[in-house]
């Protein structure tokens, strides 16, 4: 079975956070390419606007805060007020490191320097957000017995690197978060997975100075939308737990030799010991995520 580009997510509906450019921006148009309703979630309204505009029918635009448990409600509730259901949720929406640093890395802010209110902002929005969205879509995906949920966190080395401030532990919350959420949702019909670029992307996160200048050498946020569509299809269905580089996703080969290729269990366990337990503590089972489809 080889990767279908063109997916059809017809019938299917939507929300996707920070889809007001880069990465989120991509992904949105992807789903609305394979037919999918898409609601684009954006603070900025006059950016949120441009993007509506530049995807075309199909999609709506809500600005909102995503780490509000009420405006999260009130995103949930217009999109399936406008597409007459809900099914999919990327989770995209995120702050990145430059707060902290340059882009070359130097004048970086060690972590006991930042400031408690950024410490505050960066796991509202990078963490939080995703929590509260996940929390706002899951009775709807319940009932239904059918649902995606796409998480986007970074790279294990972007995570650890101690110039990366509060961007680095908000983002290692979320992947826990992810592989917490898959956990719960085997066997209901719903997966939870995360998807990345795989290293620097053409994205405002990385201002185009020094190496990052020539922008075509970074990774292109349209690389996301392979992976996605096959997570989101019913060839996806088995697919639960796992964490997916993008640029490693080729479009040629078939799906199976993608998944292995690109990718690893959610919060990588192998890498990890895992606790000694009681004999028969039944804590000691662990999710590592299925890979089949």
């Amino acid at each position: 079975m080889r990767t279908n580009p063109m997916t059809n997510l017809k019938g299917k509906s939507a929300i996707v956070t920070g889809a007001g450019r880069g990465l989120g921006l991509a992904m949105a148009a992807g789903l609305a390419n394979a037919g999918a309703a898409v609601t684009l979630v954006e603070l900025d309204k006059d950016v949120l606007d441009e993007a509506v505009k530049s995807i075309g029918k199909g999609c709506i635009g809500i600005a909102g805060d995503v780490s509000r448990p009420e405006e999260a409600r009130m995103i949930v509730d217009e999109t399936n007020s406008a597409f007459g259901g809900l099914h999919i949720l990327v989770n995209n929406a995120g702050l990145g490191p430059e707060r902290f640093r340059d882009t070359d890395r130097s004048n970086a802010k060690m972590i006991w320097e930042i400031d408690f209110t950024d410490w505050q902002l960066f796991l509202d929005v990078n963490t939080t957000g995703h929590f509260v969205m996940t929390k706002a879509v899951m009775p709807k995906l319940l009932s239904q017995g059918w649902g995606r949920i796409i998480n986007v966190t970074t790279s294990l080395d972007t995570m650890t690197n101690f110039t990366n401030g509060a961007y680095g532990p908000s983002k290692a919350g979320a992947e826990a978060l992810a592989t917490m959420i898959a956990g719960g949702v085997e066997g209901t019909g719903i997966t939870c997975n995360v998807l990345i670029p795989g290293g620097p992307a053409d994205t405002r996160m990385i201002s185009a100075t020094g190496i990052y200048a020539d922008r075509d050498k970074l990774i292109q946020p349209e690389v996301m939308v392979p992976p996605l569509l096959h997570l989101l299809s019913e060839d996806g269905s088995s697919v639960n737990n796992r964490r997916f580089r993008a640029a490693l996703w080729d479009p040629e080969l078939d799906a199976n030799t993608n998944l292995k290729k690109s990718g690893d269990p959610i919060a990588w366990p192998q890498l990890g010991g895992k606790a000694i337990r009681p004999q028969g503590d039944p804590r000691g089972n662990r999710n590592t995520g299925s890979e089949g489809g």
